[in-house]
Order: C-alpha cells, then sequence, then structure tokens
C-alpha cells in the first residue's frame, strides 16, 4: 500500500549512497547488509503494528456495537438506519447487536461514515460496507461473497447482484499493450561520465533500468532495455558504435539476489552482442572502460568491498585478469590510450597506475609529495602529451608526469568546490566542470583559462560534459537534467527529471499534459506530446498526491504536513489553500462534476469541501470518519454522491457492491481482485488506475514492474501483461485523458515512463459470453439513508 512500502529494501537507495555527489558515503559491505538488515526487520514491525492497530480497532468495533446498536423489529434481515432529520448526531443510528449482525444473510455488516461537522454531508456518505477480519472473516454465504488473503489476513468481497455465476468467470490477458513510447529523466545526482554523444546525432546517457539513446535535433527517443535492474556506469567503444552498460544486482520479488552483469551492445541495432561477468561481480558494475587498440579489452570494476578490478576480452566474454583494487570508493577508470596494458583508477584519496603483465596486476599509488593530499579525486583524462590531468575536491587539476614515478608536476587551481568532470576536445584543449560554483571552464593545451560559463542553480552541479559539434556541448548536472548550448550563447535543458523519490501523478482531463511531485519539493507540469516540462516551481514541503479540476483550469496539491494548495495551470498561482490535520495527505480527488473535492489523510479521515468558482474557491463541508488507519485510494461514485476508500490495514469502505464508480484507483475491491497474487503482502501493490474506457486496469507493483490487466478482472490469478523498465518500487500509474498513454512513475529511481496503448478495438462481448456484463454495472440496492 501507499508509503508503507517506503521501508522495504530499496536497492537502487542503497547504492546510490556509494556514488553520493561528495563522495564521502561509506562503501563497506558491513554498511550495506546492517542497512538492509535492518530496513527487512523495519518493515516487518511495520506490518505487525499495522496489524495490531486493526485488530485492537475492530475489537473496539465490536464493543461498540453491541453497547450502541438495538434490534429494529424481531425478525428483521438487515437493520435500518435512521435519517439525519431522524437522529441528527453524528454518530450512527440503531443498528442490530452483534449477535444479529453475525446472521445477516448478505454477510454485510453496515456501518456509517461518521461525517463530524453537517448532517446533510452524514446523510450524504450514506451506508457503508466495512471489509475487516473480524466481522466478517467468520462469516461466509457461498456465492455472495469471495474471501481474499492478504498476510494471512482475510478480506470478504461481495459480489455485485447482477453476477450469477462467479465461478464461470474466466479472466484473459487483456488486447490492449503497452509500448515504451518516452523516458523522462536522466540519473546524473549519483552517477558519473554516463553522457555521451554519438555520430547518428543522438545523445545517450541512462536513468533506471533504460538506456535512452536521444536524437537532440529531431527529439525523438530510442531504448536499450535489456537490463534488469539499475544501469549504474556507461562508456563508449571507440568505434563510436558499440557501448558497454553496467548494471547494479538488485533482487527479485522473492528478495533473492540478481547477479550484476554489463552488456555490449550495438547503438544502430540495439541488438546485445555480449554478456559479460555474470556471476562474477559482486552488488554491482561501477565503473567501465574500452581499451583504445579498437576496444579488444574492456576494464570493470564492481561494488564488492575490495571493488575487484577486472580486464576481459570484448569478442570472446572471458576474463583476462582480476585484482582487488581498494576498500575505498572508486569513481573512474580508464585504459591508457598509447597503451593497453596500462590502467588508471582514482576514487577516495587515491590515483592508482596499474600494469598488466601476463595475467597478473602491479600497482604503484600516486604521490602527492608537497601537494595537499585531496580527500577525493573526482575523475581524470589524458592530455595530448600523454600527461595524466585529475581533478578533485579541493578544487584543483593535477597533472602527473609520464615517468614511472608517477609524480604530479604542476597543480592549476580550477574551481570553487569539487572539480567533478574534465573533458579533452580536439586540439588539446580540456573542459572542467565545477560542483560548488557550478563552472563550465575551457582550457588552452597548457592549462591556461580561455573561457568560462556558470550553469542556472536550479540545475544543479556540472556532472558531466560531453562534445556535440564545434562549440556545442551536452553538460549532464547533478539534479539529473541535460543542458545544450555554447559559452556565447548559454545553456538550456533538453533533458529534466525529479531528484528524489515521487508519488504524485495527476493526468489533465483533456490535455496531453500532466502533472507530477515528490520529495524533492518539485511540482512539475509535463507535454506528453513535445516531452518536455512546460513548468517547474519549488514548494517548502513535499508533494505526494495530486489531481486535477474537471474543467482544466487548476490542479490541486496534496503536500507533507497536511497542507493542500491549489494551482492555476497558466499562472502557476496559489489561488487557494488550506490544512487539514498534521500529517501527510496521500490522496486529493475531485467528484465528476468538479463540486467536490475529497482529501485523504494518515490520521485516517477523509476532509470533503465544496467547490464553486471553477474550482477557485474551496469551502469546508464535512470529515469523514470510519477507517482505523491511514487513507491510501479513494474514488467517487459516477453521480459524485458516494466514496469507495482504502486505508493502510486492508480496509475498504463503500456505499453498496452495485455502486458505479466514476474512477477506480482504489487496489482493494471487488473489481480489481484478481491483480493480487496469492499471499501478497498489502503493499505489493502501491496504485493501480482504470481506463476511462473501462477495458483495461494498469497496476504499480513493489517489483519494478507495471501490469496492464482486463478490467475488471475480479478472480484471483488474473492474467496480465507485465512490462519492466523501472529500478525501484512504482508509485503511481495514471492514464492520459483518451486513453492513448500511460504514465508510470518510479520511486527512488526518478524515472517517469510514457508507454503507448496499443491493440485493443471494440468490445468483443466476452464479459456478456460469460453471463456478467460486468463492465456495466448497475445500481440494484440503494442505501438506507438515501
Amino acid at each position: 500500500m501507499v508509503y508503507v512500502n517506503l521501508m522495504k529494501p530499496d536497492h537502487a537507495s542503497l547504492m546510490s549512497v556509494l556514488f553520493s555527489d561528495d563522495g564521502s558515503a561509506d562503501s563497506s559491505a558491513e554498511f550495506l547488509d546492517r542497512a538492509s538488515m535492518m530496513e527487512v526487520r523495519l518493515q516487518a514491525q511495520e506490518d505487525e503494528i499495522t496489524l495490531l492497530k486493526s485488530s485492537l480497532a475492530d475489537a473496539l468495533r465490536r464493543i461498540q456495537l453491541h453497547d450502541h446498536f438495538s434490534p429494529e423489529e424481531p425478525g428483521s434481515a438487515l437493520p435500518s438506519v435512521k435519517t439525519p432529520d431522524q437522529n441528527p448526531s453524528p454518530r450512527c443510528g440503531p443498528l442490530a447487536p452483534i449477535k444479529e449482525v453475525e446472521k445477516m444473510p448478505l454477510c454485510v455488516i453496515l456501518l456509517r461514515h461518521r461525517c463530524l461537522h453537517d448532517p446533510l454531508l452524514s446523510r450524504w456518505c450514506g451506508v457503508c460496507v466495512l471489509a475487516s477480519t473480524l466481522l466478517i472473516g467468520a462469516v461466509f454465504v457461498p456465492g455472495q461473497s469471495i474471501k481474499m488473503f492478504i498476510r494471512g489476513r482475510p478480506i470478504t468481497m461481495y459480489i455485485p447482484s447482477n453476477i450469477q455465476n462467479y465461478e464461470d468467470l474466466k479472466m484473459e490477458p487483456p488486447s490492449e499493450r503497452l509500448e515504451l513510447d518516452w523516458v523522462y529523466g536522466y540519473r546524473g545526482r549519483d552517477c558519473r561520465d554516463n553522457l555521451y554523444f554519438l555520430p547518428t546525432g543522438e545523445a545517450v546517457y541512462f536513468i533506471a533500468c533504460v538506456i535512452v539513446l536521444y536524437h537532440i535535433n529531431n527529439r525523438t527517443q530510442r531504448h536499450y532495455r535489456k537490463h534488469t535492474d539499475c544501469v549504474r556506469c556507461l562508456t563508449l567503444h571507440p568505434d563510436k558504435v558499440r557501448v558497454a552498460s553496467g548494471q547494479t544486482a538488485g533482487v527479485d520479488k522473492d528478495g533473492k539476489p540478481l547477479q550484476p552483469c554489463v552488456h555490449i551492445w550495438d547503438s544502430t541495432s540495439l541488438v546485445t552482442l555480449q554478456q559479460i561477468g555474470l556471476g562474477t561481480f559482486q552488488r554491482g558494475v561501477g565503473s567501465v572502460a574500452f581499451s583504445f587498440d579498437s576496444g579488444v579489452f574492456l576494464c570493470v570494476i564492481d561494488d564488492s568491498n575490495e571493488h575487484m578490478l577486472s580486464v576481459w576480452d570484448c569478442n570472446k566474454g572471458t576474463k583476462q585478469a582480476e585484482v582487488k583494487s581498494t576498500n575505498e570508493a572508486v569513481f573512474a577508470v580508464e585504459f591508457n590510450p598509447s597503451d593497453s596494458t596500462n590502467i588508471i583508477t582514482c576514487g577516495k584519496s587515491h590515483v592508482y597506475f596499474w600494469t598488466l603483465s601476463a595475467g597478473q596486476f602491479t600497482k604503484k599509488q600516486g604521490i602527492f609529495g608537497k601537494y595537499k593530499k585531496p580527500k577525493f579525486i573526482q575523475c581524470f583524462v589524458f592530455s595530448l602529451t600523454g600527461d595524466v590531468l585529475t581533478g578533485d575536491s579541493e578544487g584543483n587539476i593535477l597533472t602527473w608526469g609520464k615517468s614511472a614515478t608517477f609524480q604530479i608536476m604542476r597543480q592549476t587551481r580550477a574551481h570553487e568546490g569539487s572539480v567533478f568532470t574534465l573533458c579533452t576536445l580536439q586540439g588539446g584543449a580540456l573542459l572542467s566542470g565545477g560542483g560548488k560554483d557550478r563552472k563550465i571552464i575551457r582550457w588552452s593545451a597548457d592549462l591556461a583559462p580561455e573561457r568560462e560559463c556558470e550553469i542556472p542553480e536550479k540545475f544543479g552541479a556540472v556532472r558531466t560534459i560531453t562534445d556535440v559539434y564545434g562549440e556545442e556541448l551536452l553538460v549532464g548536472t547533478t539534479r539529473n537534467a541535460i543542458l545544450r548550448g555554447t559559452f556565447s550563447d548559454g545553456f538550456v535543458a533538453i533533458v529534466q527529471g525529479h531528484v528524489d523519490e515521487m508519488w504524485g501523478l495527476a493526468t489533465h482531463p483533456s490535455q496531453n499534459i500532466f502533472l507530477t511531485c515528490g520529495h524533492d519539493r518539485q511540482v512539475c507540469l509535463w507535454n506528453t506530446k513535445e516531452h518536455i516540462v512546460d513548468w517547474c516551481i519549488s514548494l517548502e514541503e513535499y508533494g505526494l498526491c495530486a489531481d486535477f479540476c474537471p474543467n482544466g483550469s487548476v490542479v490541486s496539491v496534496g503536500l507533507s504536513t497536511g497542507r493542500w494548495m491549489v494551482l492555476d495551470l497558466l499562472t502557476r498561482e496559489v489561488v487557494s489553500e488550506s490544512t487539514d490535520g498534521n500529517e501527510q495527505l496521500s490522496v486529493m480527488r475531485y467528484s465528476p462534476d468538479g463540486s467536490f473535492l475529497a482529501v485523504g489523510s494518515h490520521d485516517n479521515f477523509i476532509y470533503i469541501y465544496n467547490v464553486t468558482e471553477s474550482g477557485r474557491r474551496y469551502t469546508r463541508f464535512g470529515k469523514c470518519n470510519g477507517h482505523s488507519s491511514f487513507i491510501t485510494h479513494l474514488d467517487w461514485s459516477k453521480d459524485g454522491k458516494y466514496i469507495m476508500s482504502n486505508s493502510g490495514d486492508y480496509e475498504i469502505l463503500y456505499c453498496d457492491k452495485d455502486r458505479e464508480w466514476a474512477s477506480y484507483t482504489c487496489v482493494l475491491g471487488f473489481h480489481v481482485m484478481g491483480v493480487w497474487l496469492e499471499g501478497s503482502d498489502g503493499t505489493d501493490i502501491n496504485a493501480l488506475c482504470r481506463s476511462h474506457s473501462e477495458r483495461v486496469v494498469a497496476v504499480a507493483d513493489d517489483f519494478c514492474k507495471v501490469h496492464l490487466f482486463q478490467y475488471p478482472c475480479p478472480k484471483l490469478k488474473a492474467p496480465s501483461h507485465k512490462y519492466e523498465g523501472h529500478g525501484s518500487h512504482v508509485t503511481n500509474v495514471c492514464f492520459t485523458h483518451n486513453d492513448s498513454h500511460l504514465l508510470s512513475m518510479g520511486g527512488k529511481d526518478t524515472c517517469i515512463l510514457q508507454w503507448r496503448v496499443i491493440g485493443g478495438g471494440a468490445v468483443d462481448g466476452r464479459l456478456e459470453k460469460q453471463g456478467a456484463a460486468l463492465s456495466t454495472f448497475t445500481s440494484s440496492t440503494e442505501p438506507a439513508t438515501s
């Protein structure tokens, strides 16, 4: 369920610690193992607390039923409920005692959302069905309800009245499929040297499990998608066609480790040519480099304790040599251009010069002598004369001579703060990129400064630089942006992304735009056709959820403190704001006609607002109480009078089993019961979204996958199409207004994937053949308060 899964071990977040911007994190196995173990234990404790709280709430609810509910008349099958006019108190009207409740023929426990402010709202909310363990787990009526289990806890789902033969329903995969259309974002925050320019006019870079080939003039993308977990490093072959990329180890859905490896692939055909090191590397691959003699050899450094340095034959895929590198973090590796038996590595407090002979490595450490030893050597390049130039955390460029002693010949002051990247140009000129000062400086071959510029602060520091055409450059930044420009004209962003975990996602009701928000305090409006950011604003708090008003002129954003705001899409101005409780908000949802806004909070309440003046004025209408845990999802009925909601302890509250819903995002419900695997953890599914055509439902799971099911899918083990690409738990999914695309959002991978929906077509009548007509439920049971 939403937010609880933040306590699950996330390999991408753990590994990113090893490559923080300042490189100061400890890379030892003990740190990783202890952190992983603690997160697993914390998750188990969270689950136990959730179930204990739920059990306590159910016990209290039974007591309350016994104390306050009385039989209406002898022999009555169902209790009657007084209307607000008869009983103006916000508390529930009289119901049957607990013994009568247990004998109800439909196994329906009728409770009212307790609405604390307005008696009209109490009538409006109607009667709710509470699917909870202690009340309904002991009662089962064949043919009218079905029970599913989450973490061993039974949850009863009530079969709609027009379903006569539930057991005969057949679930099939949907005829619709997804095709990756666009990838938003770039991983510059914690990775280095991961941006290259191909002769085809494409920039190649990665985010999550996808390597993107972006044609910077045509503004088109291709994608290499053979990696099974987050890509961590990238290098270009001397032929400018082949690419080598390394990934992290990761874990599968059962928590078992997946082996990291390096892929060598053709950037023209996207065909994998060689898979290297499967079963050899530990934790992940941190750095890769081709030799300069036609790229015969590949050098790899893994993320093990000793950062194993190995050399591989690219054609045969065989290992030629291996040695323990260092227990400190390693940031870069490279072959000497003039001698492939010489390799250099750098990282925390070291520069090592390696010589490979007869399958054995010998190591010499760079001597700093009279120069201050920096904490980090961030990067290095080779000059045309064969010298080695290193950039360090003191802001200096050090020139290391070619002599056998490997001593420093010269120190050049370059930047305030770290030198994050160095890039050599044709003719011997040098580019350097700074951290704290965000400057790009062009140096002559003899290290005389020639030109400089500063990139905008909102994009962060310079992470990597690559030469394009003549004066034109591409710049990757630490805030996950790629800039294009020149010293003369400045730089503009051609790729942007979030820099921290994302949860909020909403698509516009009539336009090809969507909005995202997350822990980086950024709210961004994206264009699905132009594939650009229309605008982005910064907040003082985390944004966790959002929804567009049906008129499309404003969008509401829920924050981490209980505060929420409404933004005008054109002016970006805050037109309204309010605060509900002091805990984070998890869902914002407008009613179909836009006259109400429901706000779901972690304080267990749903707050209802009257909406007027085209979404610019909000008046508190009431507060709904009925859940015993935090609100995770909610949906409005098509008539805008009822709400269905889920909570963190796997409760479902809704008006009646035959109600039609304007949207379907609740992860628990009869219509979507089939999306859950048998024995699922309640946090395995973070979000789902039904298409506007009501033909398919997309699911975001906790194992980096996006699923596509037919809708409805009310039988367990329903078949689906499964799609990979994210490198972290998928936090949200949402269809565009015309169902042409699906947006999926990764958590820690900070990646947004845009999927094209293909296939489908006219309804084929299969549901009618099943005798169900599931897609056109009609209301046959009105709530007692109607």
